[in-house]
């Protein structure tokens, strides 16, 4: 299925129906005076987060989405019906925005969520609405309100627990493969994903969701290469793992040097993303000698004064390990954030 992360689509919620003119006719009644019913409201547009689905593709084909109008009132003082509610549905994680100012309206971010958008018109009222001591048998009823009309964009950000980050080919597709049941195509050429492709890790009867972000290169954030396409992907996730391929590197600064474009591209994106918590990974070790790898991973420490993880994605090397990193940076950030909540709630 095609990877569709943004859109633009016209929502129009329906028209109120009229109201109705109408008269009681009825036997041995000869001034029966006015019963037209009101016209029925009209249906809301609404929004609903579908955990079933990870793309916007189908919305591709089709720009306009309208509510039904409202039934118009009929004689004998019956109201028409309400008409039923449009209900679009969406991929959790999908930001709703209005398409020329760009305004965030709703973001969607749990399965069941529902978030009227545009609400539709209410009902004309019929004639017998109208009926006073001084106007007996008013000739008149009430259109229905017209209905609100918005073009939005939506935009998807996939809502996962840990984004593998790196440069082109530095092992992330193998390792998301690896890890979880996910299938994504791999190939020993740069760009080989082209979509964000998620998966989710289960570690010692908890599970977390992992998504596997295209290769980022330099100047991505000013519109290079697939990257900023995708950089958006990652601001919903609780940490990073960067990985940085060191099989065909000759040296350890090289490795720092790869290392510093992809932070330098998260920095200029934005500030809180370059802040995540971050687990840096050695990849693609199975052709070097232990003492190489001893050699890169000392250097590496040294440089960025943080702990690296060497892994392997083919033999498995340190794989649970960094699974358990994983969940535990997740659980960190979970209580960091009740509790940034709770302090919130006080003040």
């Amino acid at each position: 299925m095609k990877f569709i992360d943004e859109v633009k689509i016209q929502i129009r919620s329906g028209k109120g129906g009229n109201g109705c003119v109408g008269f009681r006719r009825e036997k041995y009644v000869p001034f029966g005076g006015p019963d037209g019913g009101n016209g029925g409201k009209g249906g809301d547009v609404i929004f609903e987060g579908d955990e079933g689905l990870n793309t916007l593709v189908h919305f591709r084909g089709k720009k306009l989405y309208a509510a039904t109008p409202g039934e118009n009132g009929k004689g004998s003082q019956m109201n028409g019906k309400t008409s039923e509610n449009l209900v679009i549905k969406v991929p959790v994680g999908t930001l709703i925005l209005d398409a020329e100012s760009g305004n965030l309206i709703q973001d969607i971010t749990e399965h069941g969520q529902r978030e009227t958008i545009l609400q539709g018109g209410r009902g004309g009222l019929g004639n017998a609405f109208f009926k006073t001591s001084t106007n007996q048998a008013p000739r008149y009823a009430q259109e229905g309100e017209a209905g609100d009309e918005l073009e939005v964009k939506l935009e998807l950000k996939l809502i996962a627990d840990i984004a593998l980050v790196g440069l082109p080919n530095a092992g992330k597709s193998t390792l998301i493969s690896s890890i979880s049941a996910a299938k994504p195509k791999i190939a020993d050429y740069p760009f080989t994903t082209l979509t964000p492709n998620l998966g989710v890790v289960t570690v010692d009867g908890d599970s977390l969701v992992v998504a596997d972000i295209p290769g980022l290169i330099e100047d991505a954030a000013e519109g290079k290469g697939l990257g900023i396409r995708f950089l958006k992907h990652i601001e919903r996730t609780s940490a990073l793992v960067h990985l940085v391929d060191c099989s065909m590197l000759i040296e350890p600064f090289e490795a720092v040097e790869d290392y510093a474009t992809v932070r330098s591209e998260l920095l200029k994106y934005k500030d809180a993303v370059s802040h995540k918590p971050e687990i840096v990974c050695l990849t693609k070790i199975d052709a070097m000698t232990e003492e190489e790898i001893s050699k890169f991973k000392e250097a590496m420490e040294e440089h960025l004064d943080k702990n690296v993880l060497v892994i392997s994605s083919v033999s498995g090397r340190n794989l649970d390990l960094l699974k358990r990193l994983m969940l535990q940076t997740k659980q960190v950030k979970k209580e960091e954030d009740g509790e940034s909540l709770r302090s919130e709630r006080n003040l």
